[in-house]
C-alpha cells in the first residue's frame, strides 16, 4: 500500500530477478498440473522441442537446458492446466451467468474437451459429435448467396501448417477476407517497410545484436511483452555496446535485468543495467522526436563537412542506394524546433544528445514495438525509424537494421504462408495451379473492415482460428453489438473466452490441441513449423498427452470443416492432414521462398526465410530503398483542448494481449487490481489531483468534444514516473475508450495508442 492506497506500492528489484522465481512458481501451482509443467519446461523453445506459445522473440544457437522466460512459463501453466471446461460444467453455467465472469475467470475455468454447440433453449453449450458440427457448419456455409458474407479470422499462434489450409479452403470457398491479429498490431510495419525497404518484415537476425554499437529501444516494454530479449540486452549492456531506451513510461525492463539462470546475480542481489540513458517522449510524439534526431544529425553533418571533418551521413550509401533523401532534407530543414519540442515533449537538446550518441555508432539497430505502429500514422512512424537508419547507412550490414518486435510466436509466418487479404497475383496463380481450384481475386477485408462489415450486415458467418477477436477490437460497444447479429459463429479454441459468449443465431465452439501435447496422425506423430520475428522458421512438436481425448489440431479442424464444405473439392484433405509433410510440400510448391521446406526444417533451428533488405537488395518498384516523408501528426491536437491528455492501452506483467493470468502487474507497483489510470505528478498536480483519487476517463472526438458512450468509470489514480502530457490504463478495459473508425490511415490498425481523454474526478 502506498500512500494509503490499497495494492499500489513502488516496485524496487530488477526485471526477473527472484520476482520472476516467485510469479513462476504461483502460476505452475495455480494451475495444478505440476507434473506436466515440469515436463513442458524442459521441452519448450528446444531443438526438438514445442516452440513456446508466447512471443516471437528467437532461439538462441546455444540454447540453454530450460530456454524459457516468466511470462512464457505462465503461457504454458496456463495451456497445461489440470482444469477443465467439460460438458458438465457448461451444463451447470448458462452463458447469461458466464458473462459476468471477468476475463480472468473465463479462461481460468480450463481447458475445452468436446466440440460443444450453443443450446438457446437453455442457453448453455452442449457436446455434439464432431461429424455432426462438420457437417452443420458445412450446411450453413454452403446456404450464403456470396461466399464474401464470411470472414475467417487468425490468431498467431496458429501454425504455418494450419494457417495455409485455413487460407486454401477460404479461398477455394471463395472468400479472401481475412481479419488477423496482425491487422491489429504491426500492420504499419508490413505497409510501412515494404514501401521503403521492399520487404513487409525485420532485416536483422539474432547475431546482429552481437556487432552493434547502440540498440535504440523505442515504443515497447520487453519485461513484460518479449521478456526473452532481455536476456540479449543483457548480452549486449555487459559487453559495452549503449542501449537507448525511448518510452512515454519508465518501465523495469529497459533498465535493469537480474538473469534468473545466473547464480551470481540472484544470490550475490547483482542486476545489469540496461539502458544508458531514457528518454521519455510524449504518447504520439514519436514522429516529431525521430524528426528532431534526423534535423540535428544533418545540421551536424553540414557542419563537419564545412570544417572538412568526417561527415555524419552516409552519403555514398545515400547516392547508391536509395531515393527521396532531397524531398526529407527539405522537410526537415523546414521543421520548427519550437513545435518539435511541443510534439514530442522532449528539448531540443535532448535530441541533440540522441543524434549525437547514433553519430558516434558504427552499427545501430532500432527495436521497436506497438507503442510506434498503434497511432493513427503508425506507417509513417515505421519510415521515420527506416528514414534514420537510412542516413547512417545502417540497413544490410553486420549489427545494423531495424526489428520490429512481434507479439503471438507465428504471427509472421501466418502471413507468410498466404493469411493476407491482398494477397499477390502470383501467389493465387500458383495457388491454383497446385491445387486445380479458382479462387477469387476481389481483396478482401482485414480486422476492422471485417467487424464493419458485420456491423452492417454484409457478412453473415465468423470462423475464428484462436484468439480473442470481438475483446481485442476497438470499441467493444460497436463490436459485442455487431457480433450478436452474425448468422453463424465458429471458434477453434483450447480455452473459453468472452468472445466465445456473443451468440450469433447458430454458434460452434471447438477444442483444439495446445502446441504443448502431442498431434498423432495417420503416420504418427506430427510437427509444425512457425516463424518468429527474424524470419527462422523451424519446428515444434509437443510432448504432453492431450488434455481429452475429444481434442483435435488445428490442422484437422480445418480439414474436417472443408470437407464438409466443399464436397466436390478435388483437395486431398485427408492426405494432407495424415501427414504434415505432405502440407509443407504444397507450401513450397505454392511459395518459392519455402523450397525444399522439408528438408530445410530438418536442420536443427530450421531456417532463415529469405530477406533481400538484409543484404542492400530493395524490392521496391524503383529498385531502392526510400526515404518517405511523413507529414501526419499521430494526435490532432489543434482541436483539442488545452488540457487534454493523450492515452494509450497498456498490458499488466500478469497478462499476454487479451489473456489475463493474474491481477497484479509487479513492475509497475499494481497488486490485486487493474481499475487504475497512471499518470505523471506534473499532470496530476495540474488537474488537482493525488494518488488515490478516483476519476472518470472520457475519450474526446476529434474536435475536442467529449464522447458520452466512450468513458470507463471509477479508476484509482497512480502516480507513475512518465511523460507530461500522456496517460495509461489497461487494456481489454480501456478499449471502450477507443473509436473503431481511429485507425493508420494506409494499414487500417486501430490507434490504440494514441485516444485523447480528458479526465474528471469521480
Amino acid at each position: 500500500m502506498k500512500n494509503g492506497v490499497p495494492g499500489v506500492s513502488d516496485y524496487q528489484g530488477p526485471a526477473g530477478g527472484w520476482g520472476a522465481v516467485k510469479a513462476v512458481t504461483a502460476s505452475v501451482f495455480s494451475q495444478k498440473a505440476i507434473a506436466r509443467d515440469i515436463i513442458a519446461m524442459f521441452k519448450m523453445n528446444q531443438v526438438k522441442g514445442f516452440d513456446c506459445p508466447g512471443c516471437a522473440w528467437p532461439d538462441p544457437g546455444h540454447r540453454a537446458p530450460m530456454e524459457l522466460c516468466e511470462n512464457g512459463v505462465k503461457a504454458v501453466s496456463w495451456e497445461t492446466t489440470s482444469k477443465k471446461a467439460s460438458p458438465e460444467f457448461f451444463s451447470r453455467h448458462p452463458v447469461s451467468t458466464l458473462w459476468h465472469y471477468s476475463d480472468y475467470e473465463l479462461e481460468n475455468i480450463g481447458r475445452l474437451t468436446h466440440p460443444m454447440k450453443y443450446d438457446a433453449a437453455s442457453d448453455t453449450w452442449q457436446a455434439v459429435d464432431w461429424d455432426i458440427a462438420f457437417h452443420d457448419i458445412g450446411e450453413r456455409l454452403r446456404s450464403y448467396d456470396l461466399a464474401e458474407q464470411v470472414e475467417f479470422y487468425t490468431s498467431g499462434r496458429t501454425s504455418n501448417e494450419a494457417a495455409f489450409l485455413y487460407q486454401l479452403f477460404a479461398r477455394e470457398y471463395g472468400s479472401n477476407n481475412f481479419p488477423d491479429c496482425s491487422n491489429m498490431c504491426h500492420g504499419p510495419t508490413s505497409t510501412g517497410l515494404t514501401q521503403a525497404i521492399g520487404l513487409g518484415k525485420g532485416t536483422v537476425e539474432l547475431d546482429d545484436f552481437d556487432h552493434c554499437d547502440l540498440v535504440i529501444c523505442i515504443g515497447h516494454n520487453p519485461g513484460t511483452n518479449h521478456p526473452r530479449m532481455l536476456t540479449t540486452l543483457r548480452e549486449v549492456a555487459k559487453r559495452g555496446a549503449k542501449i537507448i531506451s525511448i518510452n512515454p513510461l519508465n518501465e523495469r525492463g529497459l533498465e535493469r535485468f537480474s538473469f534468473p539462470q545466473s547464480p551470481r546475480e540472484m544470490f550475490g542481489g547483482q542486476a545489469t543495467e540496461l539502458s544508458s540513458d531514457y528518454y521519455q517522449v510524449k504518447i504520439g510524439g514519436d514522429a516529431s522526436l525521430l524528426k528532431g534526431i534526423m534535423k540535428a544529425l544533418i545540421e551536424m553533418d553540414e557542419a563537419r563537412i564545412l570544417l572538412d571533418r568526417q561527415p555524419c551521413l552516409d552519403h555514398v550509401f545515400i547516392h547508391q542506394h536509395t531515393e527521396g533523401y532531397s524531398a526529407l532534407y527539405d522537410d526537415l530543414r523546414q521543421c520548427s524546433w519550437a513545435e518539435l519540442e511541443q510534439d514530442s515533449g522532449l528539448t531540443r537538446s535532448q535530441m541533440e544528445d540522441l543524434a549525437h550518441s547514433y553519430n558516434k555508432s558504427r552499427a545501430t539497430i532500432i527495436c521497436y514495438g506497438l507503442g510506434i505502429t498503434q497511432h493513427k500514422n503508425g506507417t509513417g512512424n515505421v519510415q521515420q525509424l527506416v528514414n534514420l537508419l537510412l542516413l547512417k547507412g545502417n540497413m544490410g550490414k553486420p549489427g545494423a537494421g531495424i526489428c520490429p518486435l512481434r507479439g503471438h510466436s507465428n504471427v509472421q509466418g501466418d502471413r507468410s504462408v498466404g493469411i493476407n487479404e491482398a494477397a499477390s497475383e502470383e501467389f493465387l496463380q500458383r495457388l491454383e495451379a497446385h491445387f486445380a481450384i479458382s479462387v477469387p481475386r476481389k481483396h478482401g477485408r482485414s480486422s476492422v473492415e471485417s467487424i464493419r462489415a458485420i456491423e452492417r450486415g454484409e457478412a453473415k458467418a465468423l470462423i475464428c482460428m484462436g484468439g480473442n477477436l470481438a475483446v481485442a477490437m476497438p470499441q467493444p460497444q460497436r463490436t459485442f453489438a455487431a457480433m450478436k447479429n452474425l448468422d453463424l459463429q465458429v471458434h477453434v479454441a483450447t480455452k473459453l473466452n468472452r468472445s466465445h459468449l456473443l451468440l450469433a443465431k447458430h454458434n460452434y465452439l471447438l477444442p483444439a490441441l495446445g502446441r504443448t501435447e502431442r498431434d498423432i496422425q495417420a503416420t504418427g506423430i506430427q510437427s509444425v513449423t512457425v516463424e518468429d520475428s527474424m524470419s527462422m522458421v523451424h519446428t515444434s512438436c509437443g510432448a504432453l498427452k492431450p488434455a481429452s481425448r475429444w481434442l483435435k489440431s488445428e490442422p484437422a479442424i480445418v480439414a474436417g470443416i472443408a470437407r464438409a464444405t466443399l464436397p466436390l473439392s478435388p483437395i486431398n484433405w485427408e492426405a494432407l492432414i495424415g501427414d504434415y509433410a505432405l502440407i509443407r510440400d504444397a507450401i513450397a510448391a505454392v511459395i518459392p521462398a519455402f523450397r525444399d521446406y522439408n528438408a530445410r526444417i530438418a536442420e536443427p533451428g530450421g531456417f532463415r526465410m529469405d530477406t533481400p533488405a538484409s543484404r542492400r537488395e530493395w524490392r521496391t518498384p524503383n529498385g531502392k530503398a526510400n526515404f518517405i516523408v511523413s507529414h501526419q501528426q499521430a494526435v490532432e491536437r489543434e482541436n483539442q483542448p488545452a488540457d487534454a491528455l493523450v492515452l494509450a492501452t497498456l498490458r499488466s506483467h500478469d497478462q499476454y494481449n487479451t489473456t489475463i493470468y493474474g491481477m497484479n502487474d509487479r513492475y509497475r507497483g499494481i497488486t490485486g487490481r487493474r481499475d487504475v489510470v497512471f499518470l505523471s505528478a506534473e499532470e496530476a498536480a495540474a488537474r488537482g489531483l493525488s494518488q488515490g483519487d478516483v476519476v472518470n476517463v472520457q475519450a474526446l472526438d476529434d474536435n475536442g468534444q467529449p464522447c458520452a458512450e466512450r468513458v470507463m468509470h471509477g479508476l484509482t489514480v497512480v502516480i507513475y514516473n512518465m511523460a507530461a502530457g500522456s496517460v495509461g490504463a489497461y487494456l481489454p478495459e480501456a478499449n471502450v475508450l477507443l473509436s473503431l473508425d481511429a485507425v493508420d490511415t494506409q494499414s487500417l490498425t486501430p490507434a490504440y495508442k494514441s485516444v485523447p481523454v480528458a479526465l474528471k474526478k469521480a
